[in-house]
């Protein structure tokens, strides 16, 4: 069956626009290749090009020796239906969340002495998940703070939080976010319908998400990115079309539309193969794009992943000035990032030359394997100190 991005396979489809670019390629002449070589269609040839340029001009100010950090927080208040991700249910896993932050406190210092060593510098710094705020807030301020101890970040400039489920959005979690500086975070509605956030097990509703972003607002938070999943079992594109335009309603400065991917282990596999070549599901994502576009935002971050509805991407549109630049770092590979905590995975690059290092992806193996995880990262020393 046809697809929108033709033969093009990876996870990148805007890379090969910024190479030829670089190589003093036109618009037009990027287009052609991308159509004619790769059958790529015509407004998805344009859409790799935006998305492009966008990195380009972030990719001008990389840092010499900058490394970002990647914290991971395994732990959701409870597992949605299409997730497939290793995270552990807060409600049935308490016991295991103080020894796993102990067992991370660890490797924030075993890491930090290697980063300075190495006369890096940290540029971003990203909390991702799971959920990092499904924890207590004073054990997600001790690691901030364990962090903000070990590690120099006084050329840091930009520090994300994923807040991904609204109902783990509180006073006293918002409070401590602004004290530690974050700012900027990530508040995931994925729908507003609210029959649709109770079939895929969200467990919040879309006053929920209001509530989180007023909060958010007060508080002084500086930027928020919102997600939208096209493609939720029993959506309409009206359903997606009318969920961006309540989540645009809350100004946010950023909001990325994911199209439905699952593995094996999401619940709601078998609604998914059914649907896997969805004729609406493109419908939806033009829907959601052509709402966002005109709220001023523009494509900036893109990636692909294999067996999503109708082999769609996802994509990310900001404001001009709140672009994560850890995300196009992390897709386009320019950039070493030290990964910490479970599912972590280390990323060492130099030039083409780009190797990997992972953690156990499982919270209690990773507190159990805690020694060889501190071992592993002498791997990243060894390479840059050659």
């Amino acid at each position: 069956m046809p697809t929108p991005w033709g033969i093009s396979t990876g996870i990148r489809p805007a890379k090969n626009a910024r190479k030829m670019t670089e190589e003093g390629k036109t618009r037009e002449e990027i287009i052609k290749i991308l159509e004619s070589e790769y059958l790529i269609e015509e407004s998805k040839a344009n859409l790799a090009c935006d998305v492009a340029a966008k990195e380009r001009e972030m990719l001008k100010t990389l840092p010499e020796n900058g490394v970002s950090l990647y914290v991971g927080i395994p732990f959701c208040p409870s597992r949605c239906a299409y997730c497939s991700f290793i995270s552990q249910a807060t409600e049935h896993n308490k016991k295991y969340i103080e020894p796993y932050v102990e067992a991370l406190l660890k490797e924030i210092e075993y890491s930090a002495a290697i980063v300075k060593r190495l006369g890096q510098r940290v540029d971003t710094l990203y909390f991702g998940g799971g959920t990092p705020t499904a924890i207590a807030p004073n054990l997600l301020e001790k690691i901030i703070v364990k962090i903000k101890e070990c590690f120099d970040l006084s050329d840091m400039r930009e520090f994300t939080v994923e807040a991904g489920r609204p109902d783990t959005f509180t006073e006293e979690m918002t409070q401590m976010l602004v004290r530690r500086e974050v700012d900027r975070i990530s508040i995931n509605p994925q729908t507003m319908n609210d029959e649709t956030l109770k079939r895929v097990k969200r467990g919040h509703t879309a006053d929920d998400v209001r509530r989180a972003f007023y909060m958010a607002r007060e508080a002084g938070i500086r930027s928020i990115n919102a997600d939208l999943i096209a493609g939720l079992p029993g959506e309409t594109e009206e359903d997606v079309e009318n969920s961006a335009k309540e989540i645009l309603e809350l100004e946010p400065e950023a909001v990325t539309v994911h199209t439905l991917y699952m593995k094996r282990a999401a619940e709601l596999i078998g609604e998914f193969e059914r649907l896997r070549f969805a004729d609406n599901v493109r419908a939806m994502t033009e829907a959601a794009e052509k709402k966002i576009r005109g709220a001023g935002m523009e494509p900036y971050y893109m990636y692909k992943q294999r067996n999503t509805l109708g082999n769609l991407e996802n994509i990310s549109y900001a404001k001009k000035g709140h672009e994560s630049f850890y995300n196009v770092y992390i897709m386009e590979e320019v950039q070493p990032i030290v990964a910490l905590g479970a599912g972590g995975s280390t990323k060492m690059v130099r030039g083409a030359d780009i190797k990997r290092v992972f953690n156990p992806k499982d919270a209690v193996d990773y507190v159990k394997r805690i020694d060889e995880v501190l071992k592993r990262k002498d791997i990243y020393a060894d390479y840059y100190e050659k």
